[in-house]
């Protein structure tokens, strides 16, 4: 299986990959279907009804996360990597006064959300937490397609036949296999994975694609920093780092021998402040997890002497291999394994990145994401009243901040440890198998029923 740095770093829309932008690509993955089966029009034949279900973690902390928006959005053929957000309160807003909308922009129906979206609070579909059902009507079912949103943004169709996987010059699962490449070769991380990119886009096209994404992620800095008040979903939660920007530009680095982190914890608060809004962000993995990579990136650029352009796109080609390893073998959802496979999987990837972009061998960029990886085992996934804002944003800072800790403690090593990043990343998935499901992304354990809401 090839998984390319594109589909880990894709653009997309807060607050969640997983049950926002997830849903929305499923929606719209229906109405393409629906478009292909000729079934959008005719009298006789054309759809008078779509009906949605949201199981498991979805149906459970699905309003707090934007689910029934990002049905609503997909249904209408939005994409999350191209929707205004600012346009999207009004466009949800006319569906739900109106009791009506234009699948695909093209065929309008009527949509009564009291009985055509349902959330299932209690009930799980048998292959993964985020389960989802879409059905049309015409005289009769029409179509009837599941869906499952697996984490950053990736949707699994069951009812679409799987191409043959592209033959990649260097194929890895596991960082076994990874490393031997290395070794093998002599490559650095980042070669082996830009030489499997270029099965699908050229050496041009990768650089621009991720120079591009780190534009994403530097914008979305710039309006974190730029907005304030407080966030939205009844939490009453003030925005943080429009004030802390200026705090720290007004210190001017006359505070302590530290304040570097303290940039680190802002890059990360602006980020993930913006994803609690709905704003633009990149799934980096996740949205929830989606301010890590940005603040480590941010710490390179300003802080690290000699950083460069071409240092950032080394960077992401890495945080990528990574990445891909995580999906592959472990897991990047919360509903599946709990936050540990959110956060610690940023950290394992952030972790890997800096560590390559300072001067680290392959050996070391391994031990630096198996710290990532190994030091966030166990973090349960509990938002409160089913918002990615507490304990979420502020987890971010801390992965952020974990992340350039375990890239400086590899690298002052010489790459070897005991515990591998793949046996971390087995205990993980592990861990997260044993995990309750209150605790993993349900708001039903933690956090989220010990804290009163306000």
């Amino acid at each position: 299986m090839g998984i390319s740095v594109f589909d880990l770093f894709s653009v997309g829309i807060g607050p969640s990959s997983s049950h926002t932008v997830g849903p929305m690509r499923a929606a719209r993955m229906f109405v393409d279907r629906l478009a292909a089966d000729g079934l959008l029009h005719g009298s006789l034949t054309g759809v008078r009804r779509v009906r949605v279900q949201l199981f498991g973690s979805l149906g459970a902390t699905g309003h707090g996360h934007g689910s029934d928006k990002a049905v609503l959005l997909g249904l209408t053929g939005e994409r999350p990597e191209e929707v205004d957000t600012e346009a999207v309160p009004g466009i949800v807003a006319d569906i739900r006064a109106a009791k009506r909308l234009s699948l695909g922009g093209t065929h309008e129906i009527t949509f009564d959300e009291d009985t055509d979206l349902v959330l299932h609070r209690r009930k799980s579909l048998p292959e993964h937490p985020n389960g989802m059902i879409f059905a049309a009507y015409g005289d009769d079912l029409l179509l009837e397609r599941t869906y499952y949103s697996v984490g950053g943004g990736f949707v699994r169709d069951d009812g679409v036949i799987v191409p043959e996987p592209t033959r990649l010059p260097y194929p890895f699962a596991t960082s076994a296999e990874l490393l031997g490449h290395c070794l093998e070769t002599g490559l650095p991380v980042s070669e082996i994975m830009l030489r499997n990119e270029l099965s699908w886009r050229t050496r041009e096209e990768i650089r621009d694609g991720l120079c591009g994404i780190w534009r994403v992620m530097a914008e979305c800095v710039r309006n974190g920093c730029e907005h304030d008040g407080v966030l939205p979903g009844g939490l009453k939660v003030p925005r943080r780092a429009k004030a802390l920007h200026h705090k720290l530009l007004a210190e001017d680095g006359a505070a302590d021998s530290l304040q570097v982190m303290d940039w680190v914890s802002l890059y990360a608060l602006a980020v993930n402040e913006e994803n609690a809004a709905g704003g633009r962000v990149v799934t980096a993995p996740t949205n929830g997890a989606a301010g890590i990579i940005p603040a480590v990136l941010h710490y390179y650029r300003r802080f690290v002497p000699g950083a460069t352009d071409d240092g950032v796109v080394t960077f992401l080609l890495t945080a990528g291999a990574i990445g891909s390893i995580l999906k592959q073998t472990g897991s990047i959802s919360g509903a599946e394994v709990g936050c540990q496979g959110e956060i610690g999987s940023a950290c394992a990837m952030a972790a890997a990145g800096l560590t390559e972009v300072l001067g680290g061998t392959p050996q070391q960029v391994e031990n630096a994401a198996e710290i990532g990886v190994e030091h966030h085992l166990g973090l349960t996934c509990d938002p409160v009243g089913g918002l990615v804002q507490i304990p979420c944003i502020e987890r971010n800072a801390v992965g952020a901040a974990k992340a350039i800790h375990a890239a400086r403690m590899a690298l002052r090593g010489d790459g070897r440890h005991v515990v591998s990043l793949d046996k971390a990343i087995k205990t993980m998935r592990e861990t997260g198998a044993d995990m309750k499901v209150k605790y993993k992304e349900t708001a039903r354990g933690g956090l989220a029923v010990n804290v009163i809401e306000c």
